[in-house]
């Protein structure tokens, strides 16, 4: 949709108070865990003046959320949002969003995610994001310095730099926020981290993680013909911060997750997903190596298959930890205690290696051990769903399980395991791992490699 177009069809949402409370969860030792699931269960909704007056929203209030990126995920992050009122909408593909628009009539629609945060200020509480990568963290930023709750896709953003920067500032506009990796608060994760507490595999040291799902087109290079932009999408402004390069629907709608430019590949996409249990559990923080082989990879986009390993140091008590990622259809060593005959893997999972045993998922290997078993101790509060803990958080309820101040840090892990897989062959013809100084965002030994850590921006563009 051009820019005129886009301006005729802005509408004036309706006014709301907006919620801006948040403060930062502490961590929960081992025998606080019990106690904090009661005091969960004991939760009551307050008036408005018990939060902190005119500038909270109270729990019984609905929000005023605007969703920007709504013609693919979005469109279903707004679905699990529909407890509360969708008052605005943005989009820069026309077609792709017409469903949405379709469905939410009287919400203010437009096409520039700034001139709506700027228009809409008054009237928004809360902001999803489901853009591609390349532009969450200008959205993100901008609307976390508003002082609006934030509910971004995974991987938060498309580079290191970028994580930190968000992560920061939700930090200090003290906001609720919430990634987008839904699994993290379904049971699965949960039985993950009571089974490695409970020590029913012993310490853990290593964990491999795989993906086999076809994300996108990966291994190829730019086209070189130049069809026509279509009427309804503004190009300029999907590419957003990102270098300037000709319209070519090999990007749109969903393929920009295998280009570099503006996704992140298989471990950035899904990640953020399978890192989830591994961070709950055994709790990693940054690595001190990372290292990477792939097939197919280019400086355009994604390796069609890759191997990253981390290394990370000892910790609170648990010893080092080595993980593993796969991708590509490349898979781990079948552990010897699985049946014969029984699948192993499916598209993701995870395995977790300890001194005792091993764990397959959230199940005990071999099953004869699983059953014998049975259930860890429950010693962690359950969620009563991914979208709901976000929205209870904008209300002054408790941090949701994926906030930036947890999700931000595993997010730049993630993205760090991409530098080396971009690095990697310079990397493996020399034998070396990249070393990384995480609360610095510095790798110390290649010097060359820290040009991943943050993106440049075309003009007319900055965080």
């Amino acid at each position: 949709m051009g820019s005129s177009k886009a301006a005729a069809n802005e509408q004036q949402g309706e006014q709301s108070a907006g919620g801006r409370s948040r403060g930062k969860g502490a961590g929960l030792s081992r025998r606080d865990f019990v106690g904090a699931a009661t005091a969960a269960a004991a939760f009551t909704i307050v008036p408005r003046h018990v939060l902190g007056g005119q500038g909270n929203t109270a729990p019984s209030e609905k929000l005023n959320i605007a969703g920007i990126g709504i013609g693919g995920r979005g469109a279903g992050d707004l679905h699990k949002l529909g407890s509360e009122n969708v008052v605005a909408l943005c989009d820069v593909d026309e077609r792709y969003a017409a469903g949405a628009f379709k469905k939410y009539p009287k919400a203010a629609k437009y096409t520039d995610f700034r001139r709506m945060l700027d228009k809409e200020d008054k009237n928004i509480d809360a902001v999803m994001v489901a853009t591609p990568d390349h532009t969450h963290a200008v959205i993100s930023l901008r609307a976390i310095k508003m002082g609006k709750h934030v509910y971004c896709e995974k991987p938060l953003a498309h580079s290191i730099y970028e994580v930190r920067k968000v992560t920061e500032a939700a930090r200090e506009a003290k906001v609720a926020t919430q990634l987008g990796n839904q699994a993290q608060a379904t049971e699965a994760p949960r039985l993950v981290a009571e089974f490695i507490r409970d020590g029913a595999i012993g310490p853990v040291r290593e964990v491999h993680s795989w993906c086999n799902r076809y994300i996108s087109p990966r291994g190829i290079t730019r086209p070189s013909d130049k069809p026509p932009v279509p009427e309804t999408l503004n190009w300029d402004l999907w590419l957003g911060p990102a270098k300037w390069r000709p319209y070519h629907p090999w990007y749109l709608p969903f393929t920009w997750r295998g280009w570099w430019d503006f996704g992140t590949g298989v471990l950035g996409d899904i990640g953020c997903h399978q890192f989830a249990p591994i961070y709950r559990a055994l709790k990693p923080g940054y690595p001190t190596t990372v290292e990477a082989c792939s097939s197919g990879v280019n400086d355009e986009t994604a390796p069609l298959a890759s191997i990253v390993r981390y290394e990370f140091p000892a910790r609170e008590g648990l010893p080092p930890l080595r993980l593993t990622w796969y991708d590509g259809g490349l898979m781990p060593e079948r552990p010897a205690e699985l049946k014969e005959g029984l699948r192993f893997g499916g598209s993701d999972d995870n395995l977790y290696v300890g001194d005792k045993g091993k764990m397959l998922g959230h199940r005990l290997l071999p099953e004869s051990r699983n059953q014998e078993y049975g259930k860890p101790r429950r010693v962690l509060p359950r969620s009563p769903g991914h979208h709901k803990e976000w929205i209870a958080a904008c209300k002054g309820g408790e941090p949701a399980g994926s906030n930036f101040e947890v999700s931000g840090p595993m997010a730049e892990v993630v993205l760090l395991g991409n530098i080396a897989v971009r690095m990697g062959q310079q990397l493996y013809e020399k034998g070396l791992k990249l070393h990384y100084d995480g609360p610095n965002m510095r790798i110390t030994n290649v010097p060359e490699a820290n040009k991943y850590i943050r993106d440049e921006y075309r003009d007319g563009w900055a965080l």
